[in-house]
């Protein structure tokens, strides 16, 4: 005589919601890093391409989602099936060309955090969501989120007056008040990190807003020091950042990924 499939003793909804659960809890969210674009540099691209190399070297798959104004037009199909407009560029970082479509998407209280979401269901095997974008399209789809941007800066005065008004505005509309920074420099890190000691005293001073991470960054030199911005990298994917001699940074990436959940 056949067994039953399913014993009688355990009723048939538990052994759904448990497999529910299980699939619930199998695959952390993704985290958004949002990076605010600024027009006022011109190492915005070398700025990206190394804060993502720190999130690979962590191990973590990453999808940069580039909104900005002068980033590239989004593919036709990117408001009706925007999987299909996601390129993958490696087996770890994929990108999604996307200007000008949170505004196409801002509903009538004035929010585009539900476009937000659709990318982040467009793309459920990723660790991590860069977001570039100016800060009046980051306050609208950040709104309710507990992020850390990232602003952006260089040796140029008017780069430090541009991160500084993106963080006023992020600070008034989205209510967010703890930034990193990452100032790109090409063979003058001292200059920089005057830039980055300005910027941090600026903030506390006039709007009580803080400077988490900071990292001087190289835009030229590939053999930099990347200290700063591992730890950059390290704090954006916890809750809390990691002191510096806690940095998972002898172990495989993998390792070094899920050390972090």
């Amino acid at each position: 005589m056949a067994q039953p499939i399913h014993s009688s003793n355990t009723p048939l909804w538990q052994g759904d919601q448990a497999a529910g659960l299980r699939k619930l809890f199998a695959t952390p969210p993704a985290v958004v890093v949002p990076v605010v674009a600024s027009a006022e540099i011109d190492c915005s691209g070398a700025l990206l391409e190394r804060i993502n190399s720190a999130f690979t070297a962590l191990g973590a798959r990453t999808l940069v989602v580039d909104a900005a104004d002068s980033s590239p037009a989004p593919a036709e199909l990117a408001d009706v099936h925007l999987p299909s407009c996601i390129e993958q560029l490696s087996g770890q970082v994929a990108y999604f060309a996307a200007r000008g479509l949170p505004r196409r998407h801002v509903n009538t209280r004035g929010s585009s955090a539900n476009w937000l979401a659709e990318v982040e269901a467009a793309a459920p095997g990723v660790d991590v969501i860069v977001l570039h974008a100016e800060a009046r399209d980051l306050a609208r789809m950040l709104v309710g989120r507990e992020v850390h941007p990232v602003l952006l800066a260089s040796l140029q005065p008017d780069s430090l007056t541009a991160a500084y008004a993106a963080m006023k505005l992020l600070a008034q509309r989205a209510g967010l008040m703890s930034f990193d920074v990452m100032v790109g420099h090409v063979g003058r890190p001292k200059r920089a990190q005057r830039i980055v000691e300005r910027l941090a005293s600026c903030s506390d001073a006039f709007l009580g807003a803080l400077l988490r991470q900071t990292a001087v960054v190289d835009t030229v030199d590939t053999h930099f020091d990347t200290s700063e911005l591992e730890m950059l990298a390290a704090a954006q994917l916890m809750p809390v950042a990691l002191p510096a001699h806690e940095l998972p940074a002898h172990r495989a990436p993998q390792q070094r990924m899920a050390s972090l959940y």
